[in-house]
């Protein structure tokens, strides 16, 4: 995965056109994509009763990135951190941007919508079907949580376990392959990759907040 920083953007390259899952504010669900986009705004930019998502997609094809998956996020794009895990003949790679101002626990429901939040794109070289996507997705999300309550803030309800308007998406060739849970090399190289730029992405959140810096 080649990443292009051009704040206010940034690029997630992957290569050829790749099956991606996902719940993006563009272009969400299974979709082909060569392209996963990151979108840098402020919470100011996106005042209530704005049309976001048509904003969104006017900003993309004006950028030529209308074919993409999008992200949106007030996180610095610069500070995104990027990993990978091979595990056997299978390798995951991670981009990742860690902003918790949007920080929520699971189950409950007590700040208002900002855009801090945590936005991660996977890409596999296992050729995999879309039952192994959703999976992969699921051990994504599993790998975000835990790096959030291991190292993220506590909220008066307990520690966070990520943020209101956090969004994954996992891409990889298509293929046959159906299982991609932990047993697996693809749970694992996912696991690995994501719990590794997650924590990462974390740790230098909390220290800008330490240091009184920035507020994504």
């Amino acid at each position: 995965m080649n990443v292009i920083e051009n704040r206010p953007w940034l690029i997630a390259e992957l290569g050829k056109p790749l099956r991606v899952v996902s719940w993006a504010l563009n272009r969400p669900g299974f979709r082909n994509a060569d392209k996963i986009v990151w979108r840098e705004v402020r919470n100011a930019d996106l005042p209530e009763d704005f049309d976001v998502a048509g904003w969104f997609k006017a900003e993309l094809a004006a950028n030529g990135h209308d074919g993409s998956i999008g992200f949106l996020t007030s996180r610095d794009v610069t500070r995104f951190f990027q990993t990978a895990a091979t595990v056997e003949d299978v390798t995951a790679t991670v981009v990742a941007t860690t902003g918790l101002s949007n920080a929520e626990r699971v189950g409950l429901r007590g700040k208002p919508l900002r855009f801090g939040t945590i936005n991660i794109a996977v890409a596999l070289s296992e050729p995999m079907a879309d039952a192994a996507l959703l999976e992969a997705l699921s051990i994504a999300v599993e790998a975000r949580t835990l790096a959030v309550m291991d190292h993220g803030p506590d909220l008066s309800q307990g520690r966070a376990t990520g943020t209101g308007t956090d969004c994954i998406a996992v891409a990889a060739p298509a293929g046959e392959t159906i299982h991609a849970g932990k047993h697996t090399a693809i749970g694992h190289a996912v696991g690995a990759a994501v719990l590794n730029a997650v924590t990462k992405g974390v740790k230098d959140w909390m220290s800008e907040q330490t240091r009184g810096a920035g507020d994504a």
